[in-house]
């Protein structure tokens, strides 16, 4: 479980920087900000075994794949869901139980401090903000898809 969350982390942060990139690129740099913000601290969430944050990012990802489907984002949906899924079952176990005990974090190198040590001390301090800004996000991306398709089956 430790490691999936870890592998999450990892994915949500590449997924946030390389769209953060595209998207800067592309001309819409807030855009590119607020999907950084939305996957980095979805990735924080994941590796601090936070269902709310593991469902959003899986569900924002497998809609923009939807949308702009390829090979590589059919595979990092499937880790997206596969973190989903372990951080589900982990939730469910006891916390005397031998499968909750967590290996001690370490934070000898940088990707130990990153992965490990830092998502520790900010989750808590951004958690509800990451709750409401997610949310409205969520619903903001879907609202655009909606009327994008409305525009496109009304010939605008």
């Amino acid at each position: 479980m430790d490691y999936l969350g870890a592998q999450g982390y990892w994915v949500c942060t590449v997924v946030a920087v390389l769209s953060f990139v595209f998207l800067a690129i592309s001309g819409q740099p807030i855009t590119g900000v607020l999907i950084l913000l939305f996957y980095y601290l979805g990735g924080v969430g994941v590796r601090e075994r936070s269902r709310y944050a593991a469902a959003m990012v899986s569900l924002m990802y497998l809609l923009d794949t939807i949308f702009a489907p390829g090979i590589v984002r059919i595979l990092i949906s499937a880790l997206l869901l596969s973190n989903l899924r372990a951080t589900w079952i982990a939730a469910g176990w006891r916390l005397d139980s031998e499968e909750a005990v967590l290996p001690p974090r370490l934070g000898e190198t940088l990707g130990d401090k990153l992965a490990d040590l830092f998502p520790m001390w900010l989750w808590p301090k951004v958690r509800i903000l990451y709750y409401v800004f997610s949310a409205s996000f969520l619903m903001i991306v879907v609202f655009g898809l909606m009327v994008a398709r409305w525009h496109a089956g009304s010939g605008s």
